[in-house]
């Protein structure tokens, strides 16, 4: 790396910008030394130069598209796999990132990268395969979840169905993530703030970019610090860990329609607050 590179890639001779970024500073920091590099790309003739600014800039968000790989394991794909596509979304990202634009680096990054995995999933994890013992476990409970339903006037939680088949929750878990009917953050599941939206429509619509942006830390950051301790708790149990919102009441010491109001109003209040970002391009 050259001596321009390894300027802007370091705050002084002994402080890097950091890739893990776990701070509002460092995200700041890495923000500004990404597009330092994309404008210095640009401004070059110089065809080495240009490459080599470019794998700068994937090198500096490397983590962001392994933390959004992350965020799709459990659905049947191997964790390499998913790397992969997300590393090829980064690259796509930096590609096509225009300067002018009024959006962050990493608020067009994120969506360009989670499109692509996606695109992976819908085109090509059909030819994933699934393990022998998860089959198996797919047909078990394609048979046993109608006597179940009938029984319980509902469907079964992956718990009462592995109570009900004599194993543990988590290998229920693993058959139905892999057949693709079940994933604990799935977002075509339904949603329990409204019954008739998914969790998509809620956090992550793709026709609505500024709900869109809901992923990006870094721009929800001051967002989430006007809300107080239990809001943002309710806020991390129901879309960070899954939880239900009865498990959620339980946790908090309220009832499950509480839950539902409470979290019905931080959505409303992060749209609005939302609603001035620009669009992504």
């Amino acid at each position: 790396m050259n001596s321009t590179i390894s300027t802007v890639l370091f705050h002084s001779s002994t402080e890097p910008v950091p890739t893990q970024c776990s701070s509002a500073e460092e995200r700041a920091a890495r923000e500004s030394a990404t597009i330092e590099l994309l404008e210095r790309r640009e401004a070059s003739t110089d065809e080495f130069e240009r490459q080599e600014l470019l794998e700068a800039v994937i090198e500096l968000n490397i983590e962001i598209a392994r933390g959004i790989a992350r965020r799709f394991r459990g659905r049947g794909a191997e964790a390499e796999d998913l790397e992969q596509v997300a590393y090829l979304g980064l690259v796509k990202a930096a590609h096509h990132y225009r300067l002018d634009a009024d959006t962050p680096f990493i608020g067009f990054a994120i969506p360009t990268i989670r499109g692509e995995v996606k695109r992976y999933f819908r085109d090509c994890a059909w030819t994933v395969r699934i393990p022998r013992r998860l089959q198996e476990m797919q047909g078990t409970i394609a048979a046993k979840l109608p006597v179940l339903e009938q029984q319980l006037n509902r469907e079964p939680t992956p718990a009462e169905i592995a109570e009900h088949l004599g194993v543990e929750a988590g290998e229920v878990e693993q058959a139905m993530a892999a057949k693709g009917c079940f994933n604990v953050l799935s977002l075509d599941r339904p949603s329990d703030v409204d019954a008739d939206l998914t969790l998509a429509d809620v956090v992550a619509d793709e026709n609505d970019r500024s709900v869109d942006q809901l992923e990006t830390v870094d721009m929800l950051q001051p967002v989430l610090e006007d809300l107080g301790p239990r809001e943002r708790r309710i806020l991390h149990l129901r879309f960070i860990e899954g939880w239900t919102q009865s498990e959620i009441g339980k946790d908090i010491g309220v009832s499950q329609m509480q839950v539902s109001r409470v979290l019905r109003r931080i959505l409303d209040e992060l749209r609005d607050k939302l609603s001035p970002m620009p669009a992504v391009a």
